[in-house]
């Protein structure tokens, strides 16, 4: 770590988030460094749907490569099945090697598995990632409901061949979120809890109170997933409203409404996520080209809003996190 970065001290990107004088202190001073997380996969469409989205371990690695050199400092990570990239794994192993070719070629950006999944797994399966040695996770803190329909997998794709029409609720329950953290705990795995309305501040406050998650706790605000809170200002601000102190916040902007969300939160003195899992468009009508064209536009409004681009070791200082990054 640089002599600038060990500058970057706790009341500086720590505070009350909801305090209109501490907020107009913070532009006078400048807001804090932008942690910049990429989702380069997901867990649900593929290229069937924009053929430059990643799915194999080298391809993940090679578009998280190109995302770190262009900022980020997160890599969030749906692992895929090596006889069917269409579907995601619940295999440790395959996560850990996904993790390894990243660490290869990103030696310090943090690691952050799913635990989301994809559709069709059990808990059990979803936490695959946890084993895989992260150092992040994430954790979503409660069910929602979701209908989509997907094409098919034209050759030379792999998996499905026909139409899939999805309509589902995705469970979760007060002890299954107890159950992921527990596991991130004995794993040594930071929860990054994500809440996709303010009702979801039950559950984090309840893990808090249980002591299953430790300072400063790193919550994620999912804005425009169906079944969540409508992706405007006025909710955004709602959610920040309700963050428990000694929080950090990141805000993701799903398809439409991603710009506009990540936008409010580099002026709120919040983190954000971008990546394909959460937009397959640079623009209406325009696919994504890559991940790092997705970072890339996030530096360049940070730093026309005047936010610095995190570094990796500065985001693990600012996440509480071991500065030394993990193996595999």
């Amino acid at each position: 770590m640089t002599l600038e970065e060990l500058k970057l001290n706790e009341e500086d990107y720590r505070w009350d988030f909801k305090n209109c004088y501490e907020w107009m202190a913070k532009i006078r001073k400048g807001l804090p460094p932008l942690i910049i997380s990429v989702a380069i996969t997901g867990g649900v469409q593929g290229k069937e749907m924009n053929p430059n989205l990643p799915e194999t371990k080298e391809e993940q690695a090679e578009q998280a490569y190109e995302a770190y050199k262009t900022g980020a400092s997160i890599a969030h990570i749906h692992a895929r099945r090596p006889d069917d990239p269409s579907k995601v794994s619940s295999d440790p192993s395959v996560f850990r090697e996904v993790n390894g070719l990243i660490r290869e070629k990103c030696p310090e950006i943090i690691i952050n598995n799913s635990t989301g999944g994809g559709p069709g797994l059990s808990l059990e399966e979803k936490m695959a990632g946890i084993y895989a040695n992260p150092e992040l996770a994430s954790l979503n803190c409660g069910p929602f409901v979701t209908r989509m329909t997907l094409p098919p997998r034209k050759p030379p794709l792999w998996g499905r061949d026909q139409e899939v029409h999805r309509d589902v609720c995705t469970p979760i329950t007060y002890g299954d979120t107890e159950k992921y953290a527990k596991a991130m705990v004995e794993n040594g795995v930071k929860p990054e809890l994500e809440v996709y309305h303010t009702g979801q501040f039950w559950i984090v406050n309840n893990l808090i109170g249980r002591d299953l998650i430790k300072k400063p706790y790193l919550i994620q605000l999912v804005m425009g997933f169906q079944t969540g809170s409508y992706p405007t200002p006025k909710n955004l601000l709602s959610f920040i409203d309700e963050l428990p102190p000694s929080s950090i916040f990141e805000v993701i902007g799903v398809g439409n409404f991603h710009v506009p969300m990540i936008a409010m939160a580099i002026l709120l003195g919040g983190h954000v996520r971008t990546g394909m899992e959460d937009t397959i468009y640079y623009r209406k009508g325009q696919l994504c080209i890559s991940n790092a064209e997705l970072v890339e536009r996030v530096v360049r409004l940070a730093k026309e809003l005047n936010r610095e681009i995190a570094t990796p070791m500065q985001a693990r200082k600012m996440l509480g996190i071991s500065l030394k990054p993990s193996t595999y």
